[in-house]
């Protein structure tokens, strides 16, 4: 957007598409406002603005704008509480002789977009959270030709394909805040659809991200959704085979399963040289296998491949390799530099990230090194190529 425009949204009275902010004192309005803009509920098509360093009135607030103001703007975007993600654009300006950091929001493809669990909406200069119509009503805007593979209607599955008490017992409170539920009037079908894993219209059907979350089987529709695991007594594949299992279903239970099985073949080495203190050193540590098998799920392409997670335990490492190559910002050159990071199933990491199994996001890799780190591992390796993905981490000595 150009100074000219920007300066006329500036002069307007706030509207659905201009919030004034004069400080970002408050973020949790920053973020409902970033929410509301993304959902776009009067289907401007149009970016909303937030322009902070103004006051309501329109004066400036002489706010000073230095890098670190608009690093903490630029995060709000992929630190977890909104989803799924925004796009926006940060940027400093000045308008008028007057020094702002301004925030431009693109609708979303796929609405709606809640914050901590809420549906925020503009109509006019109103925000508010929504209501079950008007949530009803974003539903329906999604662009259904343009979406990403994880949100496409799957044609010959049924609603009864879907683990309903699951969702409801699992899925549902741990996305939507408690209060909403409580005054909740929405019929199954309309909860399914308003977080994204069924669309009702023209007849009601699973997405794709509703049959890998609470699928009763998910291989059904998307034979490469499991993860194969295989423990090696030895160091090469042609060694004898130890111990293999595939490991499947829903993806609540399927990550519940795969942290039994990876906690399982952990040893755990005593040193009693240091007494009367015990010191119980594992070989690797359990929450950067957590890390890597997690985003190997999360990362992995699920379309054009019949292919699974693959983890493989060797006598001196371990291998875990995801199908599909580094995607969007992320190439060969930059992969698993902190906070750099893209996803091909963004909504897959929101049902991941709401479920708790992603504290936040484009961390993960990060924590995995400090832990291996921590526990006297050598460093984490990648194999990136453009059909997949490698990660080997080697025993502790």
């Amino acid at each position: 957007m150009d100074d000219q425009e920007l300066e006329f949204l500036l002069k307007n009275i706030e509207s659905d598409r201009v919030e004034r902010k004069a400080s970002i004192s408050d973020k949790n309005r920053l973020c409902e406002a970033i929410c509301a803009f993304a959902n776009d509920l009067p289907n401007h098509q149009q970016p909303g603005v937030l322009f902070i360093g103004v006051n309501d009135n329109g004066s400036c607030a002489n706010l000073s704008i230095d890098d670190k103001l608009l690093l903490t703007l630029a995060s709000i975007r992929s630190d977890g509480n909104i989803l799924p993600f925004p796009t926006i654009i940060v940027q400093k300006r000045n308008i008028n002789g007057c020094e702002l950091a301004i925030v431009i929001v693109e609708p979303s493809d796929a609405p709606p977009v809640r914050f901590n669990g809420r549906v925020w909406i503009r109509v006019g200069p109103r925000k508010a959270t929504a209501t079950p119509e008007e949530e009803r009503r974003l539903a329906e805007k999604r662009r259904w030709k343009d979406l990403p593979f994880d949100l496409r209607p799957l044609e010959f599955a049924e609603l009864q394909d879907l683990n309903l008490e699951l969702f409801l017992r699992n899925y549902l409170p741990s996305s939507v805040a408690v209060d909403i539920l409580q005054e909740n009037q929405r019929s199954v079908e309309q909860q399914l659809s308003g977080v994204r894993f069924a669309k009702i219209e023209p007849s009601p059907k699973p997405t794709v991200l509703g049959i890998l979350v609470i699928g009763n089987d998910p291989r059904q529709y998307v034979p490469c959704a499991y993860v194969q695991f295989l423990r090696i007594d030895g160091k090469e594949l042609t060694d004898p085979i130890k111990d293999q299992k595939e490991i499947g279903g829903s993806l609540i239970d399927l990550l519940r399963m795969l942290d039994e099985i990876l906690q399982a073949h952990i040893s755990i080495a005593t040193d009693v040289t240091a007494q009367p203190i015990e010191i119980r050193q594992p070989d690797y540590p359990i929450v950067a296998l957590r890390q890597l098998a997690k985003n190997a799920v999360m990362h992995r392409t699920y379309e054009g491949t019949n292919a699974p997670v693959r983890i493989t335990w060797f006598n001196d490492r371990i291998e875990i390799q995801n199908p599909g190559g580094p995607f969007g910002q992320v190439t060969r050159q930059n992969f698993g530099q902190p906070g750099i990071t893209d996803y091909r199933n963004p909504h897959l990491a929101e049902a991941m990230k709401n479920l708790g199994h992603v504290q936040r996001f484009g961390m993960g890799i990060e924590q995995a090194r400090q832990q291996l780190e921590k526990n006297g591992n050598p460093p984490l390796e990648f194999i990136v190529e453009d059909t997949y993905v490698l990660a080997i981490l080697k025993k502790r000595l």
